[in-house]
C-alpha cells in the first residue's frame, strides 16, 4: 500500500496554506472518501469522458461512447466499494482511453486523495502530464504536495482559510458543484474534523 498521510504531513500543509488541518482533511474526505489509493494499492481515479471528448475532438464518440461523450454525466461512472465511483472500474476506463490516446486520457482523469485533474498538472508543478501521473502513483504525500501547489497557484488558500466552502467548491469542482452539494459536504466534513 502506498504511503498514507501522517499528522505531520497535514500540519506542514496547513502551515504552508495558513489554514487548519481540519480544512485539508475535509477536502480529502469529500474528494476521495479520505483515501488516495484503492485497497490493492493502485491510485484512486475518476475518468471524465467529456474531457476525453474535448481533448480528442470527439474522435471516439461513436466507437467508444462510454468513455467519449460531449457533456458531463455520471451515467458511465463505475461503482466500487461503498458506492464509491473511484474504484477499479474507473482505472479500466482510463486504461481503455489510454490505448486510444494516452495523453488525452491522462489529462481527462482526476487522481488521488484530492482528485486533481490531469489537465492541471502544470499548475501543480509538473511539465508533462505523464510525470504527474507517475508521481500520483507514489504516495498520498505526493497528492498533498500537488494539492498545495494547486491551491497556491490558483489563490484558493484564502477560501480555505476563511472556510468559504461555496467559493472553494466553485473554483475547485466547477459550476456544477451545487448539484453534488460539495460545499455542504465540505462544511459537514470540516465540522467532524474540527471537533
Amino acid at each position: 500500500m502506498a504511503g498514507k498521510l501522517t499528522d505531520a504531513d497535514y500540519a506542514a500543509a496547513a502551515k504552508l496554506l495558513k489554514c487548519d488541518v481540519a480544512t485539508i482533511k475535509a477536502v480529502a474526505e469529500v474528494e476521495s472518501s479520505g483515501d488516495g489509493f484503492l485497497s490493492d494499492g493502485r491510485v484512486k481515479i475518476l475518468f471524465e469522458g467529456h474531457w476525453f471528448y474535448k481533448y480528442t475532438k470527439g474522435a471516439y464518440a461513436k466507437s467508444h461512447p462510454t468513455i467519449c461523450y460531449p457533456k458531463w454525466t455520471t451515467a458511465f461512472y463505475t461503482k466500487g466499494k461503498n458506492a464509491d465511483v473511484r474504484g477499479a472500474g474507473e482505472l479500466a476506463r482510463l486504461n481503455e482511453a489510454m490505448e486510444l490516446n494516452r495523453t488525452a486520457a491522462l489529462l481527462s482523469s482526476s487522481y488521488g486523495k484530492f482528485q486533481i485533474m490531469g489537465f492541471n498538472h502544470a499548475i501543480c508543478g509538473f511539465v508533462k502530464v505523464d510525470d504527474f501521473y507517475e508521481t500520483m502513483q507514489i504516495s498520498e504525500g505526493e497528492h498533498l504536495n500537488a494539492f498545495c501547489n494547486y491551491v497556491i497557484s490558483n489563490a484558493l488558500d484564502d477560501e480555505l482559510r476563511d472556510r468559504k466552502w461555496a467559493d472553494f467548491a466553485l473554483r475547485y469542482n466547477g459550476i456544477l458543484y451545487k448539484k453534488n452539494r460539495y460545499d455542504e459536504k465540505l462544511a459537514a466534513a470540516y465540522k467532524k474534523y474540527s471537533q
